[in-house]
């Protein structure tokens, strides 16, 4: 198998996980504030890699040059994403703000074709388009609900993807000066170190701790973060930030699984159907980038 398929191998593993966080996050919501959620979760992750360091040796290294850069990665894709994500999981349905992530892809597009003059395919814009159709299927979203809902949730998850974006093609940058560990684990440990003081501050009492909040602060520190970003970053620097971006289409599918496995949430005809639009067209845009950046189309 080669680095691509094992790429899309491996970035199908990590929309499950990733899904599975929407629930997990929710729940650990309940007693943790988001930025100290954040904290948690990227404290664990990075200490749950420095064992894999330990064995690889040597010490973490980025050239001072790329600092800012690191920093601007670490602001907008670490800390104000899981900011506005979390935030608005408190506004709004888990479902709502997976649709609006569904968006990354496309603003992911428009940012190629302004600042890297990169022209989408027809096809791939219509496979984008029919994409985020059956992710409102699969969620099944009243529109009169969008209209009377929060607004604060929507402009949440609305900068979450222009965030998430930023991340990608800054990341994408780094990776071509720093090995996929290090810069996992320097994005940890600065995420971190920046929360550091707003948690010590605002640090909740023990009692307000439970086995459910610190189990889902491990889970998502150790799989979301630890082992996801280790994927995430390595699929970065291969298959690119647009085809990474894709893949947030499968999380709505992931996540209404999820709900219907571990909550009880009934799954439609509809949004199974929902399901298979985004599988299929999902994996058609990835093949017409593929295709446009021409590599072997059956890879």
């Amino acid at each position: 198998m080669d680095s691509r398929k094992r790429c899309y191998a491996f970035m199908t593993i990590l929309v499950l996980l990733w899904g599975l966080e929407f629930i997990v996050a929710k729940r650990a919501l309940e007693i943790f504030p988001p930025l100290i959620l954040v904290f948690f979760k990227y404290m664990v992750g990075f200490i749950t890699l420095i064992p894999v360091k330990l064995v690889r040796g040597g010490g973490l290294k980025l050239s001072p040059k790329y600092i800012p850069l690191l920093v601007l990665c670490v602001l907008c894709g670490d800390v104000f994403y899981y900011y506005a994500e979390y935030s608005a999981l408190s506004y709004i349905s888990v479902a709502a703000v997976t649709i609006i992530l569904a968006f990354v892809p496309m603003l992911s597009v428009v940012i190629e074709k302004i600042l890297f003059h990169r022209q989408p395919t027809a096809g791939m814009v219509v496979g984008i388009l029919v994409c985020v159709a059956g992710i409102v299927l699969v969620i099944g979203i009243d529109i009169n609900n969008v209209q009377t809902g929060k607004a604060s949730g929507y402009i949440l998850a609305g900068l979450a993807v222009i965030a998430w974006n930023i991340y990608n093609f800054c990341t994408e940058k780094l990776t071509a000066n720093c090995s996929n560990l290090d810069l996992t684990m320097l994005q940890l440990l600065c995420t971190t170190l920046i929360l550091a003081p707003y948690v010590i501050a605002n640090f909740p009492p023990p009692s307000d701790f439970t086995f459910q909040s610190v189990g889902g602060a491990i889970y998502l520190g150790i799989f979301s973060s630890a082992v996801g970003f280790l994927i995430y970053v390595n699929a970065l620097s291969v298959i690119g930030s647009t085809s990474c971006a894709l893949f947030s289409n499968f999380l709505p599918v992931t996540s209404s699984f999820f709900g219907w496995a571990l909550l009880g949430e009934k799954l439609t005809a509809l949004q199974t159907a929902g399901g298979v639009v985004v599988v299929a067209s999902a994996c058609y845009v990835i093949k017409r980038r593929a295709r446009s950046d021409g590599e072997d189309p059956a890879a």
